[in-house]
């Protein structure tokens, strides 16, 4: 095992594709080891953050805050991105003459060259902190070669391209790793060329492959390299991490590759130039990730004159504590949609109206005609699902009255003018022939005009041509608008798409392509068509592609209902969303629909812990990647001992102490559900309040309907009604157990059978469910205690399964 810790000094961790790495794992202190916690204690508890701990040797100062010698300057800061892995490094077993060539594995940990590995070692190239270096020298063929007793066929060559060369006025270099033939000149692999900056995957022969690929040389994205055979397919991969790999080239299989032994040469040589060396590392690791965060602090430690820092580390879930309170969704849905100008118009009281879209533009300003009206803030309830006021306005007149006015500026008249024009905004009036919205060049040369015409239907009206007369058109299918209720409307002039209320409701109307759109009319139009009604969240846009408007048509679903009745995946991902993440990892397909949450008022994690135990599932940080993973309930329906990660004998856990747990920890037997709008409902477990007394919990939820509420309930109950006894925490020492990679795949809801319990257990062998764990990984040791929950907990029913039809005896109806 090769610990690999690495720092994204200067990374921005919302943006974790641009984080280029650094690993420090050889200042990691393995005597005092790293410790990492993940998930919950049990089925019933939230996952918690995740966190990691570890010493770091700091004698040369570089970990120290603030100090301009260090490397790392100015980066060494709290919440730097660290993530953490280890990498099982493969031994040569079996019988030869060949081997697979993924069994050549060396880590250069202990920096002397393993000359069993590499008999040819050339050319000055040495193995120096902990990485195979390989001198790129003026006139020098330099490299590491292994012995021709491996088999590429079935088999894989992968590696950690560690540090690049630069070119120091070199006109030819390279830096390879190659797969050789028995033939000269005939090999595969990769080239770096630190002269054109590009990454070349190629299967040459006699020196030249006229179908290779280039790629432009990313530290990033290219860090890992390997080359793989399966089933008469080459594959050329590169990864970021090691674990998860990206397929750049394929090629069916050379037939050398399959009738020859071969051997490994990671080589480098340049004409000209100043010396310098790229170095290698991790050759054929399985690499496993445990853990992603930040640090929370860096403090520097001193025992006498040695120096070291003891670095604490928390995942996703800090961040995600830290963020403020959702606005409605209805404002997040715009807010990350992309809007030049957005003007809720929510403010409880004021002659002005603010934009939040986050690129300055200045506020609508109230504007009089003629005399008299009024423009009452806060005087009306906004769109249903928002929670929030509107204004109404009450002119005396089309002509007289207030109405909302600003200049955009020529940033959003640029973009207008590049792209297209596109307009949202929320309504509900009852007078025709008046005006919601209209954007205006600064001398009316270009005009656009949405309203609603003489017959109650939306109307939209325009300039044929610069400094024209208008021209207006009705929107088929928008009659009846006038009912004093709220409206959603979209235009969108890329696509030339009408939608009200969600629905698109005209596609044919021709307007010309705007230009120098600037000044912004809200409520009225050039002094006239005041509006007689309330308008709120206004949006301005530049749609650079033609589905802009379809996707701003969603919005009418977070203002009228909040979404209610979109899947539990769905909403999940809309919440990470508003949480800036881009990645949610779904688990399962069992979603149902729930709930709206269109009011503000919790944070973006608040609301998605309500998701998560309306639909008893599981929602986690991941330890690969900076994003979060939700896991349906169905993923623990009746696991098969063929999904079991790990089969764990009882005399391999590591503790002189296993206890089974039979008590009143988890038992329910009253559960009163209750979800938004709907009833309050209660089930009982009458058999389990006779024999243990009452238990009782209430269950708020975002069910959509009673029935559904009371399902989650008798859900509940028959689960913890009378709780199986069970072992809630298997501990095992991973590193010497000949499953360690299985062990280390083990995720929250993975399921592991213990064999072989004592007999005085209730059976020889039990399945139990990962909540979580803390694991501690030192030299040569990596011990893992799981929190667990019994696995026939989640057991459901199954018509004529020799195991799940006996229908509570040892399953439930599933929920």
């Amino acid at each position: 095992m090769a610990l690999l810790v690495e720092v994204g000094w200067g990374g921005v961790v919302q943006y974790p594709w641009s984080i280029t790495w650094t690993d420090i794992s050889r200042r990691v202190s393995m005597t005092e080891g790293i410790s990492i916690t993940r998930g919950a204690a049990d089925e019933r508890s939230e996952t918690q953050p995740g966190s990691c701990t570890m010493t770091l040797d700091n004698q040369d100062g570089a970990l120290t805050p603030g100090n301009a010698a260090s490397p790392f300057h100015p980066f060494v800061r709290r919440n730097a991105p660290v993530r953490v892995a280890v990498a099982i490094i493969p031994t040569r077993t079996g019988a030869g003459p060949t081997w697979p060539l993924g069994q050549l594995g060396d880590d250069f940990d202990d920096d002397r060259i393993g000359t069993a590995l590499w008999p040819s070692v050339y050319g000055g190239s040495t193995e120096t902190g902990g990485r195979a270096r390989v001198p790129l020298a003026s006139g020098v063929v330099a490299g590491f070669q292994s012995a021709r007793v491996w088999r590429l066929n079935g088999s894989q060559l992968s590696a950690k391209l560690a540090r690049v060369p630069a070119a120091n006025g070199s006109s030819s270099a390279s830096a390879s790793m190659w797969v050789l033939s028995t033939t000269a000149g005939t090999r595969l692999g990769f080239s770096y060329s630190p002269v054109t900056g590009q990454l070349r995957l190629a299967s040459e022969t006699a020196y030249f492959d006229g179908a290779a690929v280039s790629l432009p040389y990313s530290p990033i994205d290219h860090a890992w390299l390997r080359v793989r055979e399966s089933a008469g397919t080459l594959r050329w991969e590169t990864s970021r991490d090691g674990f998860i790999w990206t397929t750049r080239r394929t090629l069916a299989t050379p037939a050398w590759v399959t009738s020859q032994t071969v051997l490994v040469d990671f080589s480098a040589t340049r004409t000209g130039g100043a010396t310098d060396y790229v170095e290698w590392d991790l050759v054929n690791a399985t690499v496993r990730p445990r853990f992603w965060g930040m640090v929370n602090e860096f403090p520097v430690d001193w025992q006498g004159l040695h120096s070291s820092v003891t670095i604490s580390a928390t995942d996703l879930f800090k961040r995600l504590n830290r963020l403020p309170e959702l606005r409605p969704m209805l404002t997040e849905e715009v807010s990350t949609s992309g809007a030049l100008a957005y003007y809720p118009l929510t403010e409880a009281s004021g002659n002005s109206a603010g934009d939040i879209s986050g690129r300055g533009q200045p506020p609508l300003v109230r504007a009089q005609v003629g005399s008299g009206g009024t423009l009452a803030m806060a005087a009306v309830d906004g769109p249903p699902a928002t929670g929030e006021q509107a204004p109404l306005a009450t002119p005396v007149s089309a002509t007289a009255g207030k109405y909302w006015v600003a200049n955009l500026g020529a940033d959003v008249a640029n973009a207008i003018s590049t792209y297209y024009f596109a307009a949202e905004a929320w309504f509900k009036g009852t007078e025709v022939t008046r005006a919601i919205l209209g954007m205006s060049s600064w001398n009316y040369d270009q005009q656009i005009v949405i309203g609603v015409s003489s017959i109650g239907g939306l109307m939209i009206e325009w300039t044929d041509w610069i400094g024209g007369s208008l021209i207006a058109e009705g929107i088929s299918g928008t009659t009846g608008i006038l009912d004093d209720q709220w409206h959603h409307l979209v235009y969108d002039r890329g696509s030339n798409r009408f939608w009200l209320d969600g629905v698109m409701v005209d596609s044919t109307i021709d307007v010309p392509h705007m230009y120098d759109l600037r000044r912004l009319h809200v409520g009225g139009y050039r002094s006239s068509r005041l509006w007689s009604g309330s308008i709120a969240h206004v949006g301005i846009y530049a749609p650079t592609d033609s589905t802009w408007g379809a996707n701003l048509a969603t919005h009418y679903g977070a203002g009228a209902t909040g979404h209610e009745g979109e899947t539990a995946d769905a909403r999940i991902t809309r919440l990470a969303k508003y949480a800036g993440l881009s990645s949610v990892s779904i688990w399962g397909d069992l979603h149902d629909p729930v709930a709206g949450q269109g009011a503000g008022g919790q944070p973006a994690l608040a609301r998605m812990r309500e998701v998560e135990k309306t639909e008893s599932a599981r929602l986690w940080a991941e330890r690969d990647w900076y994003g979060l993973a939700y896991q349906s309930r169905g993923i623990r329906y009746n696991p098969s001992p063929a999904s079991d990660v790990v089969v764990l004998d009882y005399a391999d856990l590591e503790t002189s102490r296993v206890q089974l747990a039979d008590d009143d920890q988890k038992l329910v037997n009253i559960v009163d559900a209750a979800r938004p709008g709907g009833a309050t409902q209660r089930v009982t477990a009458p058999e389990s309040v006779l024999a243990f007394g009452q238990y009782e919990e209430s269950l708020d939820i975002l069910k959509t309907t009673d029935s559904g509420a009371l399902a989650a309930a008798y859900w509940m109950v028959s689960r913890y009604g009378n709780p199986l006894p069970e072992l809630r925490e298997v501990p095992v020492e991973a590193y010497t157990h000949p499953r360690y990679l299985d062990i280390l795949d083990a995720e929250i809801g993975s399921a592991i059978t213990v064999t072989g319990l004592p007999a005085q257990a209730p059976a020889a062998s039990m399945r139990v469910m990962v909540e979580g764990y803390v694991e501690n990984i030192r030299s040569h040791s990596h011990l893992i205690q799981f929190h667990t929950s019994a696995a026939a907990t989640d057991s459901v029913w199954k018509l004529a399964d020799p195991d799940y039809s006996r229908l509570g005896i040892t399953t439930r109806i599933a929920y």
